[in-house]
């Protein structure tokens, strides 16, 4: 009976001691085939969950207007992410329970986020401080903050349509923010954390790379000039119920653009709220028929070429006048004119007979000279050329219609820049919006100096162009621009808008341009309508905004030092004797 217990025994130990031998072949088989073939791929992992690199956002560089205000800065805030492996169930209710309040998102939202397996996901990013301290409050396990920035516009609208602005990545989108981008943002940098089991940060490590900040951009923008521009804008666009609007105030001498906006618009705090319509910059990208302001084009090669004088007589056919098989109409009849008084009251067969004894070909060469259908080369995305037929193309027809600011599509820039080339005594400076480009250490890298593009017409063929000009203010179509003690010169425009090939009769464009002081320009403006109603002439609607911008501005500057001039207050009775004698 003994030996048989024992061998039970003997027999018993013989398996465990087989099983042992077993599972210890099976375990060494099986870390050799892990150190062999997943050591790197585990070590990898271990290293990912102990050392967690951090990306170090750089500072987006500062917009200012050309007295370094600012316009776009960043300021700090705080991005909320969950580590989903680390929330146990009570965890995520209580975050879905008081997340979407807080964090103005739906509890759908913040479900479908914490349905994620994942030791970090963004839940949203860049909120208020005050908001990150009331989430911090509910001490809400797997729930942790990163310290960002974020875009603030301090102005709302104004001059939206030049500053544009970034996404939630600090990335450009639109304006100067897409157009210097990579000036603006920087280059990221990054450090180690080293964390524990529960992925906790636990001390930085010595290995990290700082952030570089991006630089500023000095735009030629003066913040109170473009909110004078702007208000005036504004008021018009309503008050005649327009479909939209353009303003450009330029420095004739240097090109700068001093004020530029745009109706309708949108607030750069709230730019996802916008529409494309609303974004789209319409003083640069958007073409019309200009209607009689193109008629400084006809002016300009006249006297330039000798072809003319301005006491001249014109028989303007007394309002009707057959070009090929189209006759062309005046808005008031006009008997014989001087050259001079065809472009104080407008008239479209005056200048169509001086266009038909230059020529097409000598036409088209101002029209190029003027930099029409071709690109100004404004710093900013989204300009277009306009379009100007060859004479090679003309129909019979085009010399009546061309000339008047028909049969071509032009931008409110090109006109603003044309304008500024007479007031310059004939020489054309490339409009650009940014003066400088500063370091993170205010330290200027780059300034952008003005930059003549070309001589378009003599300098006393332009003092006498002004002249004409002043005429149109003083007694033509644009008495509603004058400025009581400062000589304007300027140029109306009332263009009818086509619809299916042809022109209507209740939809047009109201345009005036111009500049001041006529004596020693400082200032060039344009301003647009588009299907302003029941009023609709530039005379009317556009000048008077001509008027109250370019006043305030110059006494505005005025206070600054930069100009020295002087300006005899209107009151109400000296502007209701400024009715226009004639309509273009």
């Amino acid at each position: 009976m003994l030996s048989v217990h024992n061998s039970r025994y003997v027999l018993r130990f013989g398996i465990i001691f087989l099983g042992l031998i077993g599972l210890f072949i099976y375990f060494a088989i099986r870390l050799s085939t892990l150190y062999i073939f997943s050591s790197s791929r585990l070590t990898e992992l271990a290293d990912r969950q102990q050392h967690h690199i951090v990306d170090l956002e750089p500072v987006r560089g500062t917009v200012f207007d050309r007295n370094l205000r600012p316009l776009a800065f960043n300021t700090a805030v705080y991005s909320v992410f969950a580590n989903t492996r680390a929330m146990r169930d009570e965890d995520k209710r209580q975050a879905i329970a008081v997340l979407p309040n807080l964090l103005g998102e739906s509890p759908a939202y913040i479900q479908d986020k914490l349905s994620k397996s994942r030791y970090f996901i963004w839940v949203k990013r860049k909120i208020d401080p005050g908001v990150a301290d009331q989430i911090k409050a509910q001490k809400i396990r797997g729930i942790g903050f990163r310290k960002e920035s974020k875009r603030f516009y301090p102005n709302g609208y104004l001059a939206s349509h030049i500053i544009g602005f970034s996404n939630v990545d600090n990335q450009g989108m639109e304006g100067v923010e897409l157009q210097f981008d990579n000036e603006l943002k920087g280059t990221a940098g990054w450090m180690n954390v080293l964390r524990d089991a529960r992925l906790r940060d636990l001390q930085v490590d010595d290995d990290f790379l700082n952030p570089k900040d991006g630089n500023s951009i000095e735009l030629t923008i003066d913040e109170t000039i473009q909110y004078i521009a702007e208000r005036a804008l504004d008021e018009g666009y309503k008050k005649h119920n327009a479909k939209g609007g353009s303003i450009i105030v330029m420095n004739v001498k240097t090109g700068e653009i001093l004020a530029l906006a745009n109706r309708p618009t949108y607030d750069l705090s709230k730019y996802a709220d916008s529409d494309v319509a609303s974004r789209t910059n319409r003083a640069i990208s958007f073409v019309y028929e200009p209607g009689s302001v193109f008629k400084i084009v006809t002016a300009s090669a006249a006297l330039e070429e000798g072809a003319f004088t301005e006491k001249d007589k014109i028989f303007c056919e007394n309002g009707q006048y057959k070009v090929a098989n189209h006759i062309l109409h005046d808005h008031t009849s006009h008997g014989l004119l001087t050259f001079q008084e065809v472009f104080e009251v407008s008239s479209n067969i005056g200048v169509t007979k001086i266009a038909q004894k230059l020529g097409p070909d000598k036409i088209y060469e101002y029209i190029n000279k003027f930099r029409f259908g071709k690109s100004t080369g404004i710093d900013l995305k989204g300009e277009v050329n306009g379009w100007v037929k060859k004479p090679s193309v003309w129909s019979k027809t085009s010399i009546g219609a061309i000339p008047i600011g028909q049969e071509v599509t032009v931008t409110p820039i090109q006109l603003v820049s044309a304008t500024a080339a007479v007031a310059n005594g004939g020489v054309y400076m490339k409009p650009y919006v940014v003066k400088a480009i500063i370091s993170s250490d205010n330290k200027v890298i780059k300034s952008f100096e003005p930059q003549v593009e070309e001589r378009v017409i003599g300098e006393d063929i332009a003092r006498r162009l002004t002249e004409i000009l002043v005429g149109v203010v003083e007694k033509g179509t644009a008495t509603k621009a004058k400025i009581k003690g400062i000589r304007v010169a300027g140029k109306t425009g009332t263009a009818q808008k086509v619809e299916n090939g042809a022109y209507t009769h209740s939809k047009f464009y109201s345009t005036f341009m111009g500049y001041a002081p006529a004596d020693d320009p400082v200032l060039a403006a344009i301003v647009v309508y588009d299907e302003p109603h029941p009023s609709y002439f530039g005379g009317t609607v556009s000048a008077p905004v001509f008027k109250r911008v370019v006043e305030d501005s110059l006494r505005y500057l005025r206070t600054k030092g930069e100009w020295n001039g002087n300006i005899i207050a209107s009151t109400p009775k000296d502007e209701a004797k400024n009715e226009p004698k004639y309509n273009d």
